[in-house]
């Protein structure tokens, strides 16, 4: 039994019984991982290298050489669960080291609990299965598998990363004393559940497809397995090789990356989120242009810039990793009048959510945007009277409402305070389009052509504006945590109100100006085809007609 102290020796003897190759040497630092992890354990392994079948021959040799120990398998689904169990108990059932182990008549043994022979009674089976939302409450263990608790089914929406974040958060009253929570699993998104453990006390430990380059190297900071690191330090040329060959060769990692596209591969295969990211969220704080903006005049011309040196270091960035804000390279023309100036408003009604605001001015197809914010409370009359100030000291042209709410009510409760201290049109918008697809589909063509310039000073409120909400709250509330974290898919963002107001007050000004391009194509038409009637009737009438119709007129 000595040579089986080793977890890597009895992982070979399950190998061999089970007629595979093998292990190879990331299989073999997987395992070296299981058996010396501190108490809280992360591994992220590319995809197909066998950590699930490696970690239940690990619960196995715990059980091996402590039948007491109690083990919770959890996963996204019960099936998932369930399989983990089960090849647990076909390892103990075939094995014949393991062969005391086998439940005895009088013992549980189902694939969703059994018992380990020497196993004295208890209200715990030895192992057990669960989904993450079934039953965790009541159970007890020394040892707990979360195994792919992160799919993309609980993951897509901020609302459900939230739930399956306080799901998990169960297992600490499910461990005993100096017991042991690792994870395995692939992250799904930059604000995956994987993201967040290290910040839980969690060691993080990353085998990636590939060797990585030195950038990737550096985004992995400190969680990369010194296995491939010291590989990779002791000879440089292995970037983008394989890190398991005899897993996957290279060819066979192409043929992945083909299939699964980039974006894709990078992420399942390389343990980078940063990519995905990038291609999910559209909104990206780099594509804005921010400066201090005047309420009464703009420049003509802002040139937008992603230049190092007109980067912004003095104002909190809540946006991706990578993504910053950036001031204008240089303002083109003189400081001239706005042509129009909009309120927009997202009524919140009673709830947690907030009432959003924005003002956006126009001036040469560019969209300035003054103010943006929330505020709670919903159609109470401090805030009635707040977005009324709002509109006056922005002297905004027009008021518009996201008619959405209570069938029009907020407008009419607005309406007399605003009468009171600022005299100004109101007009409800309703839309019927997904208002994720909407909000995105609006901003997105503008912060790419580089037209929406951000007053700097919106970027400290929204970051100041949020202190008295709770701390695991505050960047949810946030207009630039919104924007850069919004997506197509309905529910992206648990709160988005903010940004909603933005978006609305940008398409009320995309849509006016559509309407002044076309009347302009009209006009230039019709005069084109003034011209073109001038000059046949001077053909054909002659040289005179100008001058008689001149006389004429």
């Amino acid at each position: 039994m000595n040579e089986l102290k080793d977890f890597r020796n009895f992982l070979y003897m399950c190998w061999r019984h089970l007629n595979l190759p093998n292990p190879t040497p990331v299989q073999y630092d997987i395992a070296d991982f299981l058996q010396n992890a501190p108490k809280r354990g992360v591994i992220e392994a590319f995809r197909g290298v066998g950590k699930s079948y490696i970690t239940s021959a690990f619960v196995t040799w715990r059980l091996l050489h402590d039948p007491e120990t109690k083990v919770l398998v959890v996963s996204a689904s019960k099936i998932r669960a369930d399989d983990f169990s089960t090849f647990t108990q076909r390892l103990i059932h075939e094995m014949p080291i393991l062969q005391h182990l086998v439940p005895k008549d009088n013992q549980r043994q189902s694939k969703i609990s059994f018992d380990v022979g020497p196993a004295k009674a208890s209200h715990s089976p030895s192992v057990k299965s669960v989904g993450i939302t079934g039953q965790l409450a009541g159970s007890r263990a020394d040892l707990i598998v979360a195994d792919d608790v992160e799919v993309p089914n609980n993951s897509m929406t901020q609302m459900m990363r939230d739930k399956l974040s306080e799901s998990v958060k169960e297992f600490d009253a499910i461990l005993k004393p100096e017991g042991m929570i690792i994870y395995l699993g692939t992250p799904q998104t930059e604000m995956s559940l994987y993201e967040q453990l290290p910040n839980r006390g969690y060691q993080v430990r990353i085998w990636p497809g590939r060797f990585p380059s030195e950038k990737l190297v550096h985004k992995y900071e400190d969680r990369l397995a010194p296995f491939i690191l010291e590989k990779l330090e002791k000879d440089p040329s292995l970037v983008q090789q394989p890190t398991d060959p005899l897993r996957f060769d290279d060819e066979d990692l192409l043929e992945r990356e083909l299939s699964y596209g980039r974006s894709g591969f990078n992420m399942q295969y390389m343990l980078d989120t940063s990519l995905s990211d990038a291609d999910r969220y559209p909104l990206k704080l780099s594509d804005l242009v921010v400066m201090s903006l005047d309420r009464e005049k703009a420049p003509e011309k802002p040139i937008w810039s992603n230049d190092p040196s007109d980067k912004l270091n003095d104002v909190p960035n809540v946006g991706l990793p990578g993504d910053a804000f950036y001031k204008p390279q240089k303002l083109l023309g003189d400081w001239i009048s706005y042509t129009g100036s909009v309120l927009s408003i997202d009524p919140s009604g009673r709830g947690k959510d907030e009432t959003g605001y924005a003002v956006v001015k126009m001036l040469n197809g560019y969209l300035y945007v003054l103010e943006c914010g929330g505020i709670q409370g919903g159609y109470r009359k401090e805030n009635l009277e707040f977005l009324s100030v709002v509109a006056k000291r922005n002297k905004v042209n027009l008021v518009l409402i996201e008619s959405n709410f209570g069938d029009g009510m907020f407008l009419e409760l607005l309406k007399p305070v605003l009468r009171k201290i600022y005299s100004v049109t109101l007009e409800e918008v309703r839309s019927n389009i997904q208002k994720e697809k909407r909000i995105v589909d609006t901003l997105e063509p503008v912060c790419n052509q580089h037209r929406l310039i951000v007053n700097k000073s919106i970027i400290d409120h929204d970051y100041k504006s949020v202190k008295d909400y709770a701390a695991e709250k505050q960047a949810k509330y946030m207009l630039f945590h919104q924007f850069t974290r919004i997506t197509k898919d309905r529910g992206a963002l648990a709160h988005d109100d903010r940004l909603d107001a933005l978006g609305m007050a940008v398409a009320y000004w995309v849509e006016q100006m559509a309407a002044d391009a076309d009347q302009q194509i009209r006009d230039r038409k019709s005069d084109l085809m003034d011209k073109e009637l001038e000059r046949f009737m001077a053909h054909v009438v002659g040289k005179g007609y100008q001058e008689k119709h001149l006389t004429w007129m």
